[in-house]
Order: structure tokens, then sequence, then C-alpha cells
């Protein structure tokens, strides 16, 4: 599948909850994401999206406490596993109710259930439901989730960890990532310089300012996430990915639009054509 209007849209944990307070979800603002997607695909029908969202402060506090994307092994760490699986299934629960209030055709493909692990990294996910939901017009939702793990036991895989491997089967032209912070700053925690742009040729330039993230996140921050959407457009050339902040009202109808409200991250040649 190779659709010329697919777009891949996460909304982070830090935006979609309180990240520094167990269990507590940003209701207002879902809703607001939900009727700007929904805005969205009316007015541009041709516009595929598979949306996904992290854990926030329901998944990633409960994930700290219990090292589960380090591995599990006893019993012990397996309960562990169990009450993260159960915190992202209860946002999920969430993200899901208010997609489908907001007049949304969402369905929710869990990856826990359907996707198997080595060593971190996808090794085995049927994608063929996913295929059918677009298909028939529906909105697919994946979510930062625990993992049954061939290598480790069971890990977790963050929301970009799925959309790497999912862009390699579907090819997006875009992958859109919503967070609390407007862009990529080079300079974090100052944030005084925020990048436009960052290429392959780029980044070293700046990658000693661009740390993890401020608040819980076991899957890696900002840093994390610059580095595995470097990699994934240095081998698609024709993607893009955008970071940026879905905390201002109308950023992310603008980003589903094809505009750049944030910092565009690009491959070598286009940075040399612009």
């Amino acid at each position: 599948m190779n659709a010329p209007n697919l777009v891949f849209l996460k909304l982070g944990g830090s935006l979609i909850t309180e990240k520094d307070i167990p269990r507590t979800p940003r209701l207002d603002v879902l809703k607001r994401l939900a009727g700007e997607i929904n805005q969205a695909r009316k007015e541009y029908p041709n516009l595929q999206i598979l949306l996904g969202h992290g854990s926030g402060s329901f998944g990633h506090m409960a994930a700290r406490k219990h090292g589960t994307r380090r591995g599990v092994h006893t019993p012990q760490q397996w309960l562990g596993f169990v009450e993260v699986w159960k915190e992202a299934r209860a946002l999920n629960q969430l993200v899901v109710e208010i997609m489908y209030d907001a007049g949304l055709p969402i369905i929710a493909f869990p990856p826990s259930a359907s996707v198997l692990a080595q060593n971190g990294r996808v090794l085995h996910w049927d994608l063929a439901p996913i295929r059918a939901s677009f298909a028939a017009g529906l909105l697919p939702l994946v979510n930062g989730d625990t993992i049954f793990d061939v290598a480790l036991g069971g890990t977790i895989l963050s929301t970009e960890d799925l959309f790497i491997y999912l862009a390699r089967q579907f090819h997006p032209n875009r992958i859109l990532l919503a967070g609390i912070e407007p862009g990529v700053w080079s300079d974090f925690p100052d944030c005084k310089n925020l990048l436009n742009m960052i290429s392959p040729s780029t980044f070293a330039q700046f990658s000693s300012g661009i740390t993890g993230s401020s608040s819980v996140d076991v899957t890696g921050g900002m840093a994390r996430k610059v580095e595995s959407m470097l990699a994934l457009i240095q081998q698609s050339p024709h993607m893009q990915a955008l970071i940026f902040s879905g905390q201002e009202p109308n950023l992310v109808k603008q980003a589903l639009a094809g505009e750049n409200p944030g910092t565009l991250i690009t491959a070598e040649l286009m940075d040399k054509m612009r």
C-alpha cells in the first residue's frame, strides 16, 4: 500500500495527559484534538490517517517502576508488565471514546495483542486488519504498549517504534508527532533556539543540545524521536516528519493539511533544494 495522502499522526503522552500526575488525562485537549482531526478529514476527503498516541502519566510511571522496557523474566516483572499494559489500555479506551464521540470512525489495534518483538524491535505484525480498516474508510489507532519479545521476554514499544515499522510497510508521506513543545530546541532546557528544519547534514551541529524529556519518559524523549525519524527518512527520502505542538488550537489540523508549524525533519536532497 502506498497511499498518496497517507499521514501518520501521534498524539504525545505529554499532550494528552498531565505527564507528572499519575493517571490524569487532559480530556479538554483530547476533545479539541478529536475535533481538529474530524475537520481535517471532512475538508480533505482523500486524506488517510493512521493515528497513534503515547502513554503519558498512565504507562510511563508504571514502566519506570518495573523497568519493563529492559526486559521481563521474573514473576514479579510479569506482574509489572500487566500493570503497564493495564495503564496503557485505560488511556487507549479514553482516546477511543473521545474520538468516537467526535464522529470519527475510530478502531483500535492494540499492539500487545498482535505484535511480537525481538530485542525491542518488531519481529512480526499481521497488518491485514489495518489494511482492511483503511479500505473501509476507518481510522486505525495504535498506541505505545507492552509487547512480548522472544529475546527479552517482554518489553515496551513506543508509538514511534511502531510508526517506524508501519512506515516501511505503508509508506506515508508524513509522520506528524504532536507534543507540548513547539518543535525541537537546539538548546534544551534553555529553549531559546527553535529549529525550523533538521536533515542528516545538519543534525550533528545541534545533537548535543537536543536532550531527552523533562518528564518521565522510559522510551527516550526528544533525542530518540529525532534520531529515529532521521534514520527512517534516510531510508525513505520521500517521507517527512514534523515535530510540533498540539497545545495551540488548529496546529494539528494545519499539520494534517500539509503545513509545517514546528520542526521539519527531511532528507538531504530536500534540504539542498530549499
